[in-house]
This record gives C-alpha cells, sequence and structure tokens, in this order.
C-alpha cells in the first residue's frame, strides 16, 4: 500500500513524536489488510516514519491532503482500538517537571495487556492521574508554553473526577488561591479531587460557588514540620513517571482508566443518568487546557 512522501517528514520537537515498540513482524504488503482503507493508508503512513516523527492530528491532517483532521482523529481511534498506537506522556529532563507526548506505534497489533507490560518495562511505574505542570499535547511552535500553577490543574481536572464539578477558565482563576492553601498543606493532587468530589449533592447549580465552599470548609489542617515526610536527598534520582493519554482528546489518566488507550467518552461509553455527558465534560476541560497554556482568558459558560 502507497503512503504519502516522507521525503520531508515533520519531527517534533525534541522528546515527543512517535517511537517504534519492539518485536514486530518484519514489514509486507499485507500488515493493515484487516484495517479499513482509511485506516490502513494511515497506519501504513505511520509505519514508514521515523522514530521522533510528528503524529499528531494536525500534523498528520497536512501531511496527508485526503483526509481532514476530523477523519485523522477518528482513524488514530480505530488503530488505537486495534491495539496499534498507544499516546502517553511523560517526564524529561534532570529535576525537571516537563511533560511530553509520545505515540508508540506498532505494525504488529498488541493486546491491553502486552501494551501495558512494555509501558511498565520501558517506562516504569506510571504518575498520578492528577500530576502537577501537565501541559498537554505538543507544543505550539514558534511560541513558548506558559506554565500552569498545581492549584490551577487541579481545578480544571476535577470534572474529569465527577462532571458535576467542571469548572470554567475564570472559576479556576478566582479559586487558584485557595486550591494553592490545600497543597502548601501537603495534600497530594489525589486527595484533593477525592475529598471535593466526595458525596456530592445530585444537582449543582453553580459549580464555582460549589467549589469554593469546599475549598473553605474542608482545607485540611496544617501539619507541624515533623509529621511531613523528609524530602528525597538531591542525589537521589526519580524513576520515571509517566500516564496514559487518550489517542483523541489526549485527556491523561491511569492505564486502567483508558482501556484499548481510549477514554469513556471516544470510547462511546454511554454516561451516566442525570449527569452531564463525559463527552461534553472532556471537550470543556481540553479548552481550559487550551486556554491556560495561552497565558489566560475565560471559557465561555
Amino acid at each position: 500500500m502507497a503512503a504519502a512522501n516522507l521525503t520531508a517528514a515533520p519531527m517534533a520537537a525534541p522528546g515527543y513524536g512517535k517511537r517504534s515498540a519492539p518485536d514486530q513482524a518484519s514489514r509486507g504488503r499485507d500488515d493493515f489488510a484487516h484495517l479499513p482503507t482509511r485506516e490502513a493508508y494511515i497506519a501504513a503512513h505511520i509505519d514508514r516514519l521515523p522514530d521522533g516523527a510528528a503524529v499528531d492530528i494536525k500534523t498528520l491532517a497536512k501531511e496527508l491532503p485526503a483526509y481532514g483532521q476530523q477523519a485523522v482523529a477518528s482513524a488514530l481511534k480505530a488503530l488505537t482500538d486495534a491495539g496499534h498506537l498507544r499516546r502517553i506522556r511523560r517526564v524529561t529532563g534532570e529535576g525537571r517537571t516537563q511533560w511530553v507526548s509520545r505515540w508508540f506505534f506498532s505494525r504488529t497489533p498488541r493486546d491491553n495487556a502486552w501494551w501495558d507490560a512494555f509501558l511498565h518495562s520501558t517506562e516504569g511505574p506510571p504518575a498520578a492521574p492528577a500530576a502537577s505542570t501537565l501541559p498537554a499535547g505538543e507544543p505550539p511552535q514558534g511560541q513558548p508554553q506558559s506554565e500552569c500553577s498545581q492549584a490551577y490543574i487541579a481545578l480544571a481536572t476535577l470534572g474529569c473526577s465527577d462532571p458535576r464539578l467542571t469548572l470554567s477558565a475564570a472559576e479556576c482563576a478566582a479559586l487558584e488561591t485557595l486550591a494553592a492553601e490545600w497543597f502548601a498543606r501537603g495534600i497530594t493532587p489525589l486527595a484533593f479531587a477525592r475529598i471535593l468530589t466526595h458525596d456530592l449533592p445530585d444537582v449543582i447549580q453553580c459549580p464555582g460557588a460549589f467549589t469554593r465552599r469546599r475549598l473553605i470548609d474542608r482545607v485540611p489542617p496544617l501539619l507541624p514540620p515533623a509529621a511531613q515526610a523528609p524530602p528525597a536527598p538531591p542525589s537521589q534520582a526519580s524513576p520515571p513517571r509517566w500516564m496514559m493519554e487518550c489517542t483523541v482528546c489526549g485527556i491523561p489518566g491511569p492505564p486502567e482508566a483508558l482501556p484499548d488507550g481510549l477514554c469513556r467518552a471516544c470510547r462511546g461509553v454511554e454516561p451516566t443518568p442525570d449527569r452531564p455527558d463525559p463527552a461534553d465534560v472532556h471537550t470543556h476541560v481540553t479548552r481550559l487546557r487550551t486556554i491556560a497554556r495561552s497565558g489566560g482568558g475565560s471559557a465561555a459558560t
């Protein structure tokens, strides 16, 4: 099967882009014969790209003029579901908190167990789903990445834990100081989300006001220095940290929360009755992250 011209394949920023999975079958004519025509064409194109090449939706749509971004996104979803593709984000560098997105591609389709074992063996133990400073996706070319605080990101991703607490960019900015006080007292991102989303009422008319009240009423106690865990020695290297990303929308999470590399919304799982549609929540959270990375602005309510 013919693929697009690769003479000038665009490369991703250092640390990003495609990674080839090991132990693949030799390249052959019928590698992707089990896939529909569109998916087979895009899979063959990705297969022939060098490691480090950009394989995000926008770049592939530019490289493959026969297909737009929506078609490419649908094809990547199908390739992930078929076991050819997984997307992760991980920390890179010494003593840094820069997260990069990587796309692992296997010409040979693999099941979830194989991908989980492979990622654990090559990337180490996965990180907590709501780690600090998580700029999602590829950095815009020619534009510096803006840093979001741990408190802001924890607020912006509350809707991933429970759609009833989906906050706008303006609400996240207004509540950031209150949330930062929680983290200053030693709370973890996982505990933050668990406490704020515990025992919610069935209907929340104003998520921002409700979250403000909980941030004030349920702030954890200030622990004395002796009760806090001692910091790790500077010479002790932290283990690699990574988490799975949904191939289509980029929502992060632990591998068990993204079976087949896809979130609930992109898998088409029906939403819980009387709650907002997860697809709307994921779209809103992605928009919040985009606004945060661009340095500000307000999301429409």
